[in-house]
């Protein structure tokens, strides 16, 4: 089961699910707009190795935009902190900014029970496209689990901007 957006509601007020700042024009018949942070990661390297970290450039959005160019990836976040201990989070980008040609979330969509934070972006441009913090960029919707719940104590718990890939901290290193 999916939540309906006045069931997103009810659960924001009575803290079944966090979403700060929380805005009731973001609310959708089932789901709730995420908007763009004001900062970007680059990785800066030409080859990018999982088993090791990534050096990243810090992209800070201002007021004026900031274009984002294909074939470049860019890690941006969410202006809101969203989490929930009862309910599965699904992040997708809006069809809206998917029809200007910009890939949103679409490998790892799904969050943990248990995670609260700022949602690490995966922002891939067709051509060339400016941003702007606090554009709609995604929408977050919740279904009801099923079964015991263990809650998400990960390393990206209570993230803060975006996130560059830790893989490497839990990949052991392959050996040949």
């Amino acid at each position: 089961m999916i939540l309906t957006g006045p069931e997103i509601t009810d659960a924001a007020a009575d803290g079944r699910v966090v979403i700060s700042p929380f805005r009731p024009e973001q609310v959708n018949p089932n789901s709730y707009n995420v908007c763009l942070g004001d900062r970007l990661l680059t990785y800066t390297d030409e080859v990018i190795d999982p088993y090791r970290p990534n050096p990243t450039r810090e992209i800070t959005i201002g007021e004026e935009g900031y274009v984002l160019q294909p074939g470049q990836l860019y890690l941006g976040h969410t202006l809101e902190s969203v989490g929930s201990d009862l309910y599965v989070p699904l992040l997708f980008g809006r069809s809206s900014v998917g029809r200007l040609g910009l890939f949103v979330e679409i490998t790892a969509p799904i969050g943990d029970i248990g995670f609260h934070g700022q949602w690490t972006l995966m922002l891939s441009p067709v051509r060339p496209l400016r941003v702007y913090p606090g554009m709609k960029i995604g929408q977050i919707m919740f279904f009801v689990s099923l079964g015991r719940v263990d809650l998400y104590e990960g390393k990206y718990q209570s993230s803060d901007g975006p996130q560059a890939s830790r893989y490497w901290k839990d990949a052991p290193v392959p050996t040949s």
